[in-house]
């Protein structure tokens, strides 16, 4: 008898599904963040201020995604309507110690960062006498201290009461399959909270698809995917060298590995966005001899976010989708318009980098490279569709 398939167990990402993810630029405060926001979203926005608390309500702002695929299809399109993918990104007011137990605005601040999907954390790592620091000097790892120790107190917080709500769904006993579930997410509960209480955040841990479902609901704070930005002075960030950067650099490695750490200088991309134009701003890089770091902070978020793009063109519109990468054909429809996922008929595919090497779509589809695909499909990165679909019902 030939051997058994087996069966493979989708693995299921951490955090809400979706197309419209947001992330939160989080700190301790006077460490950059406003200042930060204001050079993502070229915008005035944010309220940066030499004071705790300046920002109370998080600012949010759409930031356009780089993408040379997309500047490529415009170019070779020439579209009368040109819409980038975007990325919603929110400026979260400082954390201060204490946060977790409402010092401050600190409840707040933490309901904001549970709304967002991914953090970016900013690191002050920059000396000036002007900006006065929360904890009275400059030392990024008691920082990091201070924000994972937050974020982690006010998880195992919501966790706690969270097992208690579940441990009063399986008092009631019996064998029915709806007691099971619950003592199953007891039982995961429960594993949440010890690898809590061992000083550990929910990303890091071992999940199985079933414990991910769990993890999701509860929209824990340490379960967010977390980008570093390590803030230089503009000094230290030309000569790439700064006396913190070893030890942030450990921090990370053994208190949460893997996650990407970026060098940015905050004050340098401020005065970046103070060019009229974008070419006296290249020329400025130039110069200087260092690249502003905004695109690849807003590359490396999607990358977290596990999000991927689509392309829809023409001689109307170029357009770019955003989807999370793994996505089928009828979801990724869904992105361009609800009725188009209900309504799939099939999906007429060829990648980018095909139509680049071969140069229009009539060669693309003179070697046959077009593809015509059904429900099944999972859309790949840089795949330029057109939707078939029925008409929808009234």
């Amino acid at each position: 008898m030939p051997p058994k398939k087996q069966v493979q167990e989708e693995k299921i990402l951490l955090g809400r599904p979706g197309n419209n993810l947001k992330s939160g630029i989080v700190g301790l405060a006077n460490v950059g963040k406003s200042t930060l926001f204001q050079a993502i979203t070229k915008s005035n926005l944010g309220n940066p201020a030499n004071f705790p608390y300046a920002t109370i309500d998080p600012e949010e702002a759409r930031v356009i995604v780089p993408d040379e695929r997309f500047d490529w299809l415009c170019e070779k399109f020439k579209p009368k309507s040109k819409v980038p993918a975007n990325l919603t990104v929110y400026d979260i007011a400082g954390l201060t110690r204490g946060a977790s137990t409402g010092a401050g605005l600190g409840n707040a601040f933490l309901s904001h960062i549970r709304a967002v999907d991914a953090i970016f954390q900013v690191v002050r790592c920059f000396d000036d006498a002007e900006i006065i620091h929360v904890e009275g000097d400059v030392n990024p790892t008691r920082d990091l201290e201070i924000i994972a120790d937050e974020l982690r107190l006010k998880d195992i917080e919501f966790v706690e009461k969270a097992l208690e709500n579940q441990k009063r769904k399986t008092r009631v006993g019996g064998q029915s399959l709806e007691v099971k579930k619950a003592r199953e997410e007891e039982a995961t509960i429960e594993k949440i909270l010890a690898l809590l209480n061992e000083g550990k955040d929910v990303r890091k841990g071992d999940w199985s698809p079933k414990e991910v479902e769990v993890i999701n609901s509860l929209l824990l704070l340490t379960a967010k995917p977390v980008v570093y930005l390590v803030n230089l002075s503009e000094r230290d960030f030309i000569r790439k060298k700064n006396k913190h950067l070893p030890k942030v650099a450990e921090w990370i490695a053994t208190h949460a590995k893997g996650d990407p750490v970026i060098p940015i200088s905050v004050s340098y991309e401020e005065r970046l966005t103070q060019f009229e134009t974008e070419e006296e701003s290249l020329e400025e890089q130039k110069r200087v001899g260092a690249n502003s770091c905004i695109p690849k902070l807003i590359v490396t978020m999607r990358k977290v976010l596990n999000l991927g793009s689509f392309f829809t063109v023409g001689s109307d519109e170029v357009r770019q989708w955003t989807i999370r990468n793994g996505t089928k054909a009828p979801q990724a429809a869904g992105v361009i318009h609800t009725d188009f996922e209900k309504t799939f008929i099939q999906a007429i595919v060829y990648n980018f980098t095909v139509l680049k090497e071969l140069g229009d779509e009539a060669e693309v589809k003179a070697k046959g490279k077009v593809m015509t695909k059904g429900k099944d499909y999972v859309v790949e990165d840089g795949d330029i569709l057109l939707i078939k679909a029925g008409a929808a019902k009234g």
